[in-house]
């Protein structure tokens, strides 16, 4: 959750407040916090690149720096999550239509469960091929897309961000 990804972005202040909340519970739980962020885009160390506030990383958290839509292309995400441990993902972020849906259907692919954060993740207005679609719609699709998500063995689910059950694999 960048500066320069929410700009424009629908209920940002928001999204980012739940998500920071969410970060703050699973440090308490011993659960880790790995940070994405664009490095294409958004050059490091420009006030675009910085994560929005109220959110911050610790020294110590992994950060996984993408150059595609998609944080397993390119990156050593999967090799991070491995060393952790982790078999299921707990998803916020944004832009809901580009960079979370992505990255959660890929997760899924690669045999994670997922939760996605609900009232967690932001997008934009869009429009396509003259359909005009606002933020709060593709917000609510994706919801409902991802709910309905079925692979066999995993678990798939969407959460508001003060039910997600967080339980550490350490």
């Amino acid at each position: 959750m960048q500066v320069g990804v929410l700009d424009g972005c629908f209920d940002a202040d928001g999204v980012t407040r739940r998500a920071a909340s969410l970060v703050e519970r699973a440090r308490a739980a011993g659960v880790p916090v790995v940070w994405v962020q664009d490095h294409d885009d958004f050059p490091e160390g420009t006030p675009e690149w910085e994560l929005a506030a109220p959110l911050g990383r610790l020294v110590g958290e992994p950060l996984i720096r993408k150059t595609r839509r998609d944080a397993f292309v390119g990156t050593d995400f999967a090799e991070v999550l491995a060393e952790l441990g982790a078999t299921h993902l707990v998803v916020a972020g944004a832009q809901t239509d580009y960079c979370v849906r992505t990255t959660t259907q890929s997760a899924a692919v690669r045999g994670f469960d997922v939760t996605l954060v609900g009232d967690a993740h932001t997008t934009v207005d869009a429009e396509h091929e003259g359909v005009a679609i606002t933020a709060q719609q593709i917000v609510a699709h994706t919801n409902m897309y991802f709910s309905g998500l079925r692979y066999p063995g995993l678990d798939f689910g969407v959460e508001r961000h003060d039910q997600v059950e967080l339980i550490s694999t350490r």
